[in-house]
């Protein structure tokens, strides 16, 4: 009797550790199924006609990919005139040759000033002619400066008209094709396959036995068969009282795309 009265804490310790192995002793396989990560309806943030689409329903793209571009000749010739205001040099090379006179006048009108050839007046004429050169010089800059600005703000703008994909994935619709126009409908749809994402509702007598982080069996339906691992990844706090259920989500590693989304599948827990 001491000897079971010392076991049950171990015991109680195991079953808790491993909740998922009494889990799978108890329920078995679950009914589940494969979800892209994520699916995203890509669209412009301006308006405008459709110069390109460069994928199709089916193509593999990656995160940062052109998938379209709107026609932007406007957009191009201002941020090529923008380019060429950056590139101005004439300004502030007269400014500086400016100083550069106004200095040595200054000097000059100072060496008379103290011979006593002219009046303080033309020294302090100098003075200020050299000071307003300097000024110019930094006006000068200034411009440059607001320039590379406009130049910035010249490509954002041309760069918003460029679409790019947010994920790597597959392109599963086509919605718009070239010449067509581009307002905040859906250009394409691309679906994240790497990590695919694994929906099991579980019966609530299991409430309490499945964590974050635990591993899992995902077989999914014929003809692809196999047994994968996935990872519990979200488990719902609130329980859906009609159907005696809650949802638990599971993260299935996919680099391959061997796996296709859309497939059932059946979760077995701590195997």
């Amino acid at each position: 009797m001491t000897t079971v009265r010392c076991m049950l804490p171990v015991i109680v310790g195991l079953l808790t550790f491993f909740p998922a192995r009494a889990l799978a002793a108890q329920g078995g396989e679950m009914d589940c199924i494969i979800e892209p990560k994520v699916t995203v309806a890509i669209s412009s943030s301006v308006e405008g006609l459709l110069e390109t689409v460069t994928v199709d329903r089916g193509d593999i793209v990656a995160e940062g990919q052109v998938l379209a571009a709107l026609e932007s000749s406007v957009e191009k010739a201002i941020v090529a005139v923008a380019r060429a205001r950056t590139q101005m040099e004439a300004p502030i090379k007269a400014g500086e040759v400016r100083v550069d006179f106004g200095g040595r006048q200054l000097a000059r009108a100072e060496d008379v000033f103290r011979d006593g050839g002219i009046s303080f007046k033309e020294v302090d004429e100098a003075a200020t002619a050299k000071a307003l050169a300097e000024v110019s010089v930094i006006e000068g800059r200034d411009n440059k400066r607001l320039a590379e600005l406009e130049l910035e703000r010249a490509l954002a703008a041309l760069a918003v008209r460029t679409i790019r994909s947010p994920v790597t994935g597959v392109v599963t619709e086509r919605l718009l094709a070239s010449g067509e126009f581009a307002k905040q409908a859906p250009i394409l749809k691309v679906a994240q396959l790497d990590p695919l994402r694994v929906e099991v509702f579980v019966p609530v007598a299991h409430l309490g036995k499945i964590a974050v982080g635990m591993l899992a069996e995902v077989l999914p339906e014929a003809p692809v068969n196999g047994v994968y691992q996935a990872r519990v990844t979200v488990v719902d706090r609130v329980v859906d009282a009609a159907s005696g259920t809650y949802g638990v989500r599971l993260e299935l590693p996919n680099p391959d795309y061997r796996l296709s989304a859309g497939l059932k599948c059946k979760v077995r827990f701590g195997r």
